[in-house]
């Protein structure tokens, strides 16, 4: 049987697959239904300082091949998902991994500061989501990055990552990975949503979600290809030295060993997890399990980045 386990940040995973920080992951309940499920770890909800509704309804909505969403971080407030931590680290024996997402500099410290005593993990940063209204995607503002790394990393005790939003350009990559790589940042997450896009329902004439005049952030298939570029581009600039987590349009085992081939050293379901519910979990590492048995592949590192390019 072919072994999917993994580390990141020497934290063992039973199974590459586990939950993204976003759909199903705001309250207790939602958690608990993530521990019960296959995924391997339990990502918490993107956090704040205080908390938020987030964005006016309709903020979501499923398109043909993906989503569609402008929630603006609606969460129960950090305080929420440090006491959550401890009751799931009681319960379950999954890593627990807090998703940490502050307006401003000083809030992302207190953040940093309060999850050092929990019972996480991992902590995912999330600097700059594409849909709070009257705040920039921090992630293409390589000076404000900069000065956001160096503060937190100053207060974390708690190995981190950062999710990043998606890049274009080779130069902003190679610009980021610069920034991060001055800064004992574990993994990065590749990659948010691509940011405003827009859909319409061409019989109302309208938009399908309300916040920001329609435009939101567009998830799943639609984005997969440039989530796997990106997950592969980090992975060449970090020669091995930061882990890469992929996640974006993975509905399937294909996928999921398309994104470890590239380099990715784990996934996450997101737009999938929102749509098919928890048990995607166990599908798509149940068929990364029956290709890597057709390929001959014992485990992920027998093909993890050894993607080949054409002669």
């Amino acid at each position: 049987m072919a072994d999917i386990s993994t580390e990141i940040a020497e934290v063992k995973l039973e199974t590459c697959v586990f939950n993204a920080s976003g759909p199903k992951d705001e309250t207790l309940e939602e958690l608990e239904v993530i521990a019960r499920s296959k995924s391997s770890a339990i990502m918490m909800k993107s956090c704040t300082l205080l908390p938020r509704e987030g964005n006016p309804k309709p903020r979501y909505a499923d398109l043909e091949f993906g989503s569609i969403n402008s929630m603006g971080l609606p969460n129960l407030g950090y305080r929420a998902y440090v006491k959550f931590s401890k009751i799931l680290d009681k319960k379950y024996s999954k890593p627990i991994i807090a998703s940490i997402c502050g307006m401003t500099v000083k809030d992302n410290v207190t953040m940093f500061k309060a999850f050092n005593d929990a019972p996480v993990d991992l902590i995912e940063f999330n600097p700059g989501s594409p849909n709070t209204i009257g705040q920039p995607i921090i992630g293409y503002d390589f000076r404000e990055m900069n000065q956001l790394l160096k503060a937190v990393s100053k207060v974390a005790k708690k190995p981190f990552g950062v999710k990043l939003p998606p890049y274009f350009d080779f130069v902003h990559f190679e610009q980021m990975a610069k920034v991060i790589k001055k800064y004992p940042v574990k993994f990065v997450t590749c990659i948010n949503s691509v940011g405003n896009g827009l859909a319409v329902d061409p019989i109302t004439e309208k938009t399908l979600i309300k916040p920001k005049g329609g435009f939101g952030g567009i998830g799943g298939t639609y984005i997969k290809f440039t989530a796997l570029a990106n997950a592969r581009k980090f992975y060449e600039l970090f020669e091995n030295k930061i882990q890469v987590i992929g996640v974006g349009g993975i509905f399937s085992g294909l996928d999921a060993f398309e994104f470890i081939l590239a380099g990715a050293s784990a996934i996450q379901l997101s737009t999938a997890f929102m749509q098919k519910g928890p048990a995607i979990f166990e599908i798509v590492q149940r068929e990364l399990k029956e290709i890597m048995r057709k390929k001959g592949y014992e485990k992920l590192s027998d093909f993890r980045g050894k993607l080949k390019t054409l002669d």
